[in-house]
């Protein structure tokens, strides 16, 4: 299972919005015999690239077992259903670490495989495998991806300084990580703050990307204020979509003649509904919404309660007066404050990358 594990995360910028999935056949006497894992969307699915493995290398599947790292799908999507490609091969036991949470599977893949005669296990190293899915898992229980918020900041959480300057607060292996999660996002959102303020591009700007998806950027932009010529268009194919409160129509097509696609979303309030732009990405198949936005955005996303995650890349200078990460406050008493806990912290380079948690992995 450690192999499919390593399999399913070698998917996990490569598949959505399909699941991270990773497949790995055994042979009776131990030896493996194929591994696979979920390609790009519309590709074979990880039991299908494990089979078509062993088939390569010239290997029986019947009698073997196979380690997969979610329960092999039992609906014709775009693809069609693995666990009748696992039982019509001969596989004698299947062992999953998750249960699937798409309705359309939802455990009918297991019934399918146990009324086939194929013995089957649930359960093995489930942690590791919701951890590669957290969005899919989000998306299919909630309604909603799972949100993370990006910041780069100081030691004492500055992410500019008064006159706006940020480049760069940290080093090179702290952004080229930071680009490794955006790779994986089903989404990359930002506000009109920013845009206009940064003039950022946010895509992905890894090598071995050059020939992957772009995730698609969403823009949070109440009054239409997107220039024509932001450096955002200049990313090739990628989808740009705005949320506005806006319905001045010459606005809106103009940015839908540049390409765009148009949402207009308002709350009582008059700003962007963030509750409904999540409900909204989730039917556009996002699991993960990466958020890169000014402190505006992220203390309205923090305040509703929708940030299930902070990716926080921080940097050991001292900046002083200049931007928060977030608007939030002023509060008078502790128990108003946002708590989360600790997930992971690790060293880059110079910089220190930590990932807090309000929503918890095993909630979903």
């Amino acid at each position: 299972m450690r192999l499919a594990l390593e399999q399913a995360s070698q998917a996990v910028a490569l598949s959505p919005p399909n699941p991270a999935v990773g497949c790995v056949l055994v042979a009776a006497d131990g030896a493996v015999i194929g591994a696979g894992h979920t390609q790009a969307v519309g590709g074979a699915h990880a039991e299908i690239m494990a089979l078509r493995d062993a088939s390569a290398r010239g290997l029986p599947v019947r009698g073997a077992t196979a380690y997969v790292t979610l329960e092999p799908c039992a609906h014709h999507g775009r693809t069609p259903p693995c666990c009748e490609a696992l039982a019509n091969a001969g596989i004698a036991r299947v062992v999953a670490s998750l249960q699937d949470p798409n309705p359309q599977v939802a455990g009918r893949g297991l019934a399918h495989l146990r009324a086939a005669g194929v013995a089957v296990d649930v359960g093995l190293c489930a942690d590791q495998a919701r951890e590669l899915n957290l969005g899919f898992l989000s998306r299919m229980r909630r309604g909603r991806p799972w949100v993370r918020l990006k910041v780069a900041c100081s030691l004492d959480g500055r992410t500019a300084l008064p006159n706006g300057a940020s480049q760069w607060i940290t080093g090179e292996a702290a952004r080229a990580d930071g680009h490794l999660w955006r790779a994986r996002a089903g989404a990359v959102l930002t506000g009109i703050g920013t845009v206009l303020r940064d003039n950022p591009r946010l895509n992905v700007r890894l090598r071995q990307q050059a020939a992957r998806r772009q995730p698609p950027l969403v823009v949070a932009d109440s009054r239409l204020q997107l220039p024509q010529q932001a450096a955002l268009w200049s990313v090739p194919e990628r989808p740009v979509w705005v949320y506005t409160t806006s319905t001045d129509a010459r606005a809106i097509q103009r940015l839908v003649d540049r390409g765009a696609r148009v949402a207009a979303l308002p709350n009582a309030n008059g700003q962007v509904d963030l509750p409904a732009l999540l409900r909204d990405l989730a039917g556009r198949e996002v699991n993960e919404l990466h958020v890169e936005a000014g402190a505006r955005l992220n203390g309205a996303l923090l305040r509703a309660g929708l940030v299930d995650e902070l990716l926080v890349y921080q940097a050991p200078l001292l900046m002083g007066e200049g931007a928060a990460m977030a608007a939030l406050g002023p509060w008078n008493a502790m128990a108003q404050t946002l708590r989360f806990a600790w997930h992971s912290m690790e060293r880059l380079g110079q910089d220190v990358r930590l990932l807090a948690r309000l929503t918890p992995a095993d909630s979903l």
